[in-house]
């Protein structure tokens, strides 16, 4: 006889979930692993972003005299050069070949020799031109009887005017790369946290403890208690995962720590949160048409392949243009719509409509299959044995 009201049956399944998932040995270790993985990115992307802005010269012979020029005109590019003196040629090359230094420059400085070990930085490149043009040019401008600081202050203040269409944020990289990483842990979530509603269901139907659980509550809020409380589960872990990504990402200088950034948190959890539900009613439901583990594997991987080709698919598409018509199409879809279109709202490229409409259609969608699967889960739990066929379950 069942006494308890649905609110309350469903806050007890939840809550039995939450205090059973949280305290687990892999989901601490999942969540550490991940944050281990999360942090290592950013070390590496800080790592990359210092040795890509800064280079180590050799300066040798006349060259040694534009150590103040060339420092500057890396300052005014945004990069930093160290000189190094260097009074013997063949020890300088000898440090090139060691990689103790990036290029060992000699020659006069209208006419500047680079000497690399294999190939040279573009920036450092365009800077050893600017310095040895800047010479060339001091010396016709001087012939010619011109100052060439007055002519170069003329010259330099001459800039095209801009007239973009569609302009790009400044920060454009960072957009994409939150928007990438957010994808990737949205994808990672819904898929893990619905594997995981699919083998529980299958281990209380097995283990017939589900039939104890029916005695007090009716199918459809066993099965949403679980997906609740599994995906609550998930999103502490995105919360966690969120806050030390963000704050070391801040600390460490990779990005700035800016209202576009904060933004793709929260669209990324709220849309994680409608995933969740649309893919975890679908994986109990599944789980439910067999009765042991290791059957689980065949009924979920139709619904796995989906989420891995659209996240391939998808992925591929950010990359190469979030603008794009066919990611816009791709986002549109509401079975990749959790995924996809918290990563374009990201880098700025989703409009006001297109989020209002994958939304729409997402809500839409997880209506129907919260009702579909509540109706294959309660036509099938208790059905222990062979597996059950989907349209058996449907009719039932």
């Amino acid at each position: 006889m069942r006494t308890l009201s649905g609110r309350r049956a469903v806050w007890l399944v939840m809550k039995r979930e939450l205090n059973t998932r949280l305290r687990t040995r892999s989901f601490v270790v999942g969540t550490g692993v991940l944050l281990v993985l999360l942090l290592g990115y950013v070390l590496f992307q800080t790592s990359l972003a210092g040795s890509s802005d800064k280079s180590t010269v050799g300066l040798t012979g006349q060259a040694i005299g534009i150590a103040r020029q060339l420092q500057t005109e890396a300052a005014l590019s945004g990069r930093e050069i160290s000189t190094v003196v260097v009074t013997d040629a063949a020890d300088g090359r000898k440090k090139v070949e060691d990689g103790d230094i990036d290029a060992l420059v000699s020659g006069s400085a209208a006419q500047l020799t680079a000497t690399y070990k294999s190939s040279l930085d573009t920036e450092l490149r365009r800077v050893l031109d600017q310095v040895a043009q800047q010479q060339v040019l001091d010396g016709v401008l001087s012939s010619a009887q011109l100052e060439p600081a007055e002519v170069m202050a003329r010259v330099n203040g001459t800039h095209v005017r801009d007239d973009a269409l569609s302009p790009q944020p400044a920060d454009q990289t960072q957009r994409l790369v939150v928007g990438l990483v957010v994808a990737f842990l949205l994808y990672m979530s819904i898929i893990t946290y619905g594997m995981m509603v699919a083998q529980g269901v299958v281990e209380e139907k097995s283990s017939r403890v589900v039939e104890i659980l029916l005695a007090s509550v009716r199918p459809w809020q066993l099965l949403l208690g679980k997906v609740i409380g599994l995906g609550l589960v998930g999103l502490t872990q995105l919360v966690i995962l969120a806050v030390v990504g963000l704050g070391a990402a801040a600390a460490t200088g990779v990005f700035t720590l800016s209202g576009f950034a904060t933004g793709a948190v929260l669209w990324g959890l709220l849309w994680y949160l409608l995933g969740f539900l649309l893919y975890a009613t679908i994986y109990g439901a599944l789980g439910s048409l067999v009765s042991r583990q290791e059957d689980t594997q065949s009924v979920v991987g139709p619904l796995n392949i989906i989420l891995v080709v659209g996240f391939i698919a998808g992925f591929n598409l950010l990359v190469q243009n979030p603008a794009g018509s066919a990611t816009k199409i791709v986002s549109l879809i509401p079975l990749l719509s959790p995924i996809l279109m918290p990563a374009r709202i990201s880098t700025g490229a989703a409009a006001g409509w297109e989020i209002g409409l994958s939304l729409a259609l997402t809500i839409a969608l997880v209506a129907v299959l919260t009702w579909v699967g509540g109706k294959i889960y309660g036509n099938s739990v208790l059905r222990i044995g062979s597996r059950i066929k989907l349209s058996e379950a449907l009719r039932g």
